[in-house]
């Protein structure tokens, strides 16, 4: 796909997300992870956003899956990896983004959070989630996770 350069400019390269995988363990012994659902598209993501000042990626993550999914918790100081895709911004123009991403053991789901009315929010396991997941470097990220004891 080709991008007019019109009034939008260049495609913008090597912008940074980050993001939070929230994830729990079954009383069964499973392991789900919760993906929500874009603003725009409706299609199944995580939560993730830009960069805040000086603030840790990881407290970035955190925020973002308490705003956009409405859970707290643990959250993983180190990304357990990275994916790729291709932002609209508001002004038209495309930015390649890297998002790294962290595991977010969560603790506690609200039942209010700032972005409820926006967004679905739903618990599968592993695989469905994988399955559901457009971005093809996210994908098996998700398949593969496994959450790290300290």
């Amino acid at each position: 796909m080709s991008v007019g350069l019109g009034h939008a400019g260049p495609i913008e390269r090597n912008r940074l997300q980050f993001a939070a995988l929230p994830y729990r363990l079954t009383s069964e012994g499973g392991l789900e992870v919760l993906l929500i659902t874009s603003r725009s598209t409706r299609r199944w993501i995580i939560p993730k956003g830009w960069p805040m000042g000086k603030r840790p990626a990881h407290k970035v993550a955190a925020q973002e899956a308490a705003e956009e999914a409405g859970v707290e918790g643990k959250i993983g100081k180190r990304a357990i990896g990275s994916y790729h895709y291709d932002k609209v911004l508001a002004s038209g123009a495309v930015a390649r983004c890297r998002v790294d991403v962290f595991s977010l053991e969560v603790k506690r789901q609200n039942s209010a959070w700032p972005e409820r009315k926006r967004r679905e929010r739903r618990w599968m396991d592993l695989a469905e989630a994988a399955g559901l997941i457009d971005d093809i470097e996210l994908a098996p990220l998700i398949r593969d996770f496994t959450p790290h004891r300290a």
